[in-house]
């Protein structure tokens, strides 16, 4: 199983894109590795070398995203992000263990956490949602990025209107957190939530304002009609 490591390593060198390598690291606070290629070409490199390792168990395909995360090199993280979600069919209760270890061990940027959780967390959430109790777990959690992928799990879910409650607990719990990139995902889970349900973010909104973070408060109104965005940010 190495060996396709070590190709899709060949790989990424051989698609380093000098300007991407020069800016990539412009979008992050932290100091993050990189080979410098472009996400589509990462995708597509994601994709064509998923094809060689379809046919392999759930856990062999584990392993292999367990290596990609341990390089630290965040094209490798994406990669083992896609190939988490394309086997989303085979997912089952206990593999919550991993993401969560995957998030406390590996993610250090806001780029992973996101990709990860968006997608792969996301869509075992909507399989398994008596795992909320543990999403809420994280958000206590004194990893930054635990804080944060609780918020950003429950993106595509809040879109369809799903598990407004539990989006609200955990807004709660991530309240006053002073880290602005947590302020910033629970900000985000709740624009997500207004798609489906305006009137009741909306509320949570004003009854909160005098003390939420501005930060959280500008992503939460971000769709909501430029009416409501005035009154939400009246002091």
């Amino acid at each position: 199983m190495e060996n396709i490591i070590d190709q899709i390593r060949i790989e990424l060198k051989n698609n380093i894109d000098e300007k991407t390598l020069a800016n990539s690291q412009n979008f992050f606070k932290e100091k993050i590795k990189f080979y410098g290629v472009k996400v589509p070409t990462v995708n597509k490199i994601s994709r064509e070398f998923y094809k060689l390792i379809d046919f392999k168990t759930k856990s062999e395909i584990f392993d292999l995203c367990e290596i990609l995360w341990r390089s630290g090199y965040i094209e490798e993280s994406f990669i083992a992000c896609h190939w988490s979600y394309f086997i989303r069919k085979k997912f089952e209760p206990g593999d919550f263990e991993i993401f969560e270890k995957w998030i406390n061990n590996y993610v250090n940027n806001w780029a992973t956490c996101d990709t990860l959780c968006n997608h792969t967390i996301g869509e075992f959430i909507e399989m398994y949602p008596e795992y909320l109790k543990r999403l809420k777990d994280l958000a206590k959690s004194g990893n930054r990025w635990m804080r944060r992928a609780s918020a950003v799990t429950l993106i595509i879910p809040a879109r369809k209107g799903k598990f407004l409650s539990d989006i609200l607990e955990i807004a709660d719990v991530l309240f006053l957190d002073n880290d602005d990139l947590v302020q910033k995902g629970y900000g985000w889970m709740l624009k997500a939530a207004s798609e489906a349900n305006q009137k009741e973010i909306y509320e949570y909104v004003i009854k909160n304002k005098a003390i939420m973070p501005r930060t959280a408060l500008r992503y939460a109104i971000e769709k909501m009609p430029e009416d409501l965005k005035r009154k939400a940010m009246e002091r």
